[in-house]
């Protein structure tokens, strides 16, 4: 007997064929787990990989073995007369023609289904970039080189001060602070290749050199095209509040001269008008404003700010980072003391020391949105008097954004988020916002696409209602995936269950499991909860909605659960917080219409919803 009709007779070949087929079979599905799942691309050639690796091994398993009544035999075992590997053959020929079956009516449906396709502009997506301007610049954290090596929130606070000089600086392009210490540690890099990621033809970098009451400041411009220095200087100074100011000024002037922008009158405002002449409460401030602006550490930031106040209680803008971090403090959680209060206090003290600065009165306007109802008028008529003072601040244009999404006005709060982008591309949660106006629009695909694309740079932001939305849309696993990341990080893995059953089981019972959901919100050693069980937040989650008088999220545009959406509990919420007062004065929004005198309707924008695979351009 020849060798071919030996490996005919073992089903060598039938065997190869099967392998080859089902391989195609599992490729495919891989390919949609794999996009369904966000893993990595490599995934799909470790897949490969291993398919190409088990061919040989699967073609030696069937020349050498032989399947049998009494189960798998070697070959050289079997008598040829009871030999089974002709209906083995029939078998795997009847395997082959299903794969195949399935194989080519999945292809077939995939050429004739029509691809969505998602496309998002460059300020969404990072997509296309804008041609490189000749007057833009990017300054990177100085280097901390003090002998103690634990000065680095003065360095960054110093190469951040002399940012936002720049940045008032008419005609002149600068990449946000979010988007240059993104490449903090990273300057082995190479400056060209940061600069090209930035956008920018120009890069500022230094260092910073504290000792005692003396400090070294050393700045170099570099030009990114040519990778060549334009200009450079050090300073040697006596550690003073007003001789830092000067070496910020000096720098920024620098620079102008060298870009040769041309102004009016003085090139650079002063970076210390209205400031302080308090070293010790300068350097509190500026470490206080690295913990803040970092989300870190802030108990001891709010500690540091009010210290820098103590020490100086005309420092304006220490007044003003306070109030900030006031107002953050309770969303983060710290709930030891009246935050709200002491936020508008440090606020309007921060305005009473010095008008021109903008983020008290985004303080003011986010304490006005608070209470229901929500004196909308005021909040707004605030936010535009903080753009006023400073028409780039992102986190006004956040909190405004924000605040429209609460009113139902979609299309002003994409206009603010892309404001917000425009100004700071590495601003994530600009971006989260961004996808939750596109999904309260009724648009699926691209709601989907920017939170996705959120979700790859590093922000997690914002998930409940797109946890809503995969349960709701039969994408359960997607849902479970999302959780257990979301509360593994919190340290609440108990919670996961009850979480994933709460949105996907229609019959679950809250009540009858109170008591144990509750201490699943426990981390392991903790004496207080990681929730805060009548959070409005966990109350949605648990369909408590009877319960929840004030909001982290703007519930009732949420597309699910539909129970929801279609309870009295959504209006009693829209009526509670203002809505209806106020569109009846200044114009409903497209999906709300006004019924008879005192009461209103709003039909919930049906989106797309994905199907199969998508693509982001």
């Amino acid at each position: 007997m020849s060798l071919f009709q030996e490996l005919k007779r073992r089903n060598v070949i039938r065997v190869a064929i099967l392998y080859m087929v089902s391989s195609w079979v599992l490729l495919q599905l891989a390919d949609v787990l794999t996009s369904l799942l966000n893993a990595p691309e490599a995934a799909g050639t470790i897949v490969v990989m291993l398919l190409i690796l088990g061919f040989i091994p699967a073609l030696i398993f069937a020349w050498v073995y032989e399947m049998t009544p009494e189960g798998l035999k070697r070959e050289v075992d079997v008598d040829r007369t009871e030999s089974q590997t002709p209906e083995t053959g029939k078998k795997i020929n009847t395997v082959i023609v299903v794969l195949l079956v399935i194989a080519i009516g999945g292809l077939i449906a995939d050429r004739l289904m029509p691809e969505t396709t998602v496309v998002e502009d460059s300020v969404i997506a990072d997509s296309a970039e804008a041609p490189i301007d000749n007057l833009s610049i990017a300054v990177l954290p100085f280097a901390d080189l003090s002998p103690g090596g634990d000065q680095e929130y003065f360095s960054d606070g110093i190469a951040e001060e002399i940012l936002n000089v720049l940045v008032r600086i008419e005609g002149l392009k600068v990449a946000s602070r979010t988007t240059s210490w993104g490449f903090k540690g990273q300057e082995a890099l190479g400056i060209p290749f940061i600069a090209e990621k930035m956008n920018v033809r120009h890069v500022l970098e230094g260092s910073v050199r504290k000792a005692g009451e003396t400090v070294r400041i050393t700045a170099q411009l570099i030009d990114a095209d040519t990778d060549l220095h334009l200009w450079s200087e050090t300073y040697d100074r006596t550690l003073t509040a007003e001789s830092v100011f000067e070496v910020q000024d000096d720098i920024a002037q620098a620079i102008v001269q060298q870009l040769g922008i041309i102004m009016d009158g003085d090139a650079v405002a002063p970076s210390h008008v209205g400031d302080t002449k308090n070293i010790s409460a300068y350097e509190l401030y500026l470490e206080a404003w690295q913990l803040f602006v970092e989300r870190r550490s802030l108990p001891r930031a709010i500690g540091l700010f009010e210290q820098a106040v103590a020490a100086d209680p005309s420092f304006a803008r220490a007044w003003a980072g306070l109030a900030a971090i006031y107002n953050v403090a309770p969303g983060w959680g710290y709930r030891d003391r009246d935050y709200r209060t002491l936020a508008r206090e440090a606020a309007e003290t921060a305005i009473r020391l010095n008008d021109d600065l903008s983020l008290p009165y985004a303080v003011l306007s986010t304490d006005a949105s608070f209470d229901w109802p929500v004196d909308f008028e005021q909040a707004l008529a605030l936010f535009d008097d903080a753009l006023a003072r400073d028409p780039k601040n992102t986190t006004v244009y956040l909190w405004r954004m924000i605040l429209y999404l609460d009113l139902g006005y979609f299309d002003r709060a994409e206009r603010d988020g892309r404001q917000c982008l425009e100004i700071d591309p590495a601003y994530e949660i600009c971006r989260s916002f961004l996808a939750l106006a596109a999904l309260f629009s009724g648009d699926v695909e691209r709601a989907l696409a920017i939170h996705e694309t959120a979700l790859s740079h590093g922000f997690s932001g914002n998930i409940d209602p797109f946890l809503q939305l995969y349960a709701a849309t039969g994408r359960e696993r997607t849902a479970l995936i999302a959780l257990v990341s979301y509360n593994s990080g919190r340290g609440i893995n108990k919670a996961t269950d009850y979480e994933y059953r709460a949105l996907t089981d229609p019959a679950f019972d809250y009540e009858a499991e109170k008591s144990l959901i509750e201490q699943a919100y426990y981390p392991a050693g903790a004496a207080e909860p990681e929730y805060d069980p009548t959070h409005p937040n966990y109350l949605f989650l648990y369909r408590q909605y009877d319960q929840i008088h004030s909001a982290d999220n703007p519930y009732w545009w949420f597309p699910y659960p539909l129970e929801f959406r279609d309870s009295p509990q959504r209006k009693r919420m829209m009526r509670e917080i203002g809505l209806p007062d106020y569109w009846r004065k200044h114009g409903f929004p497209p999906q709300c219409e006004p019924v008879g005198d005192d009461d209103f309707e709003c039909t919930p924008v049906e989106g797309s919803r994905r199907r199969g695979r998508n693509r982001v351009n």
